[in-house]
């Protein structure tokens, strides 16, 4: 086959093979620039996913904790205790998580009253990097307020 072929492809051949020789450091530079922005969007994603995931817990734990405070015999240590488990079934550390009613005890709100119960815990507490990068001082917070079931 090689007969058949002008003699100028073989110089092309030739020239093309001393290139491919000259490159040969060429991938490994370029793999030190664009690896650092890479890692970056890596571990940034990794971060956000992680703040959107332990927000809505802490959202649903809200609410679990306003479900139970505005039952009749509720206490501030029974709606704590219901927030702290379902954190804790959750894989979101209960002991960095804040749980503040309004009002305390929730009994003091009367018939039909507003029941409030925040749930806040820090970023860097519940991140799965060990140095958050970018939401490393953020506090995120979830917040339910429902009407008292109380009897007259």
């Amino acid at each position: 086959m090689h007969a058949t072929l002008p003699a100028r492809h073989f110089h092309l051949d030739k020239a093309c093979r001393l290139f491919r020789l000259n490159r040969s450091g060429a991938a490994v530079v370029e793999f030190a620039i664009v690896a650092p922005l890479f890692f970056l969007l890596i571990f940034g994603m990794i971060e956000y996913g992680r703040m959107v995931m332990v927000q809505q817990v802490i959202t649903n734990a809200s609410r679990e904790g306003a479900r139970r405070a505005v039952l009749d015999g509720a206490t501030s240590s029974g709606v704590i205790a219901a927030v702290d488990e379902f954190l804790d079934s959750a894989a979101v550390n209960s002991q960095a998580a804040e749980v503040r009613l309004s009002p305390d005890p929730p009994e003091n709100a009367g018939y039909g009253g507003a029941v409030t119960v925040t749930v806040s815990v820090p970023f860097n507490k519940v991140s799965w990097l060990p140095s958050p990068m970018y939401l490393g001082s953020t506090t995120l917070e979830a917040k339910t307020t429902m009407r008292r079931e109380t009897v007259k």
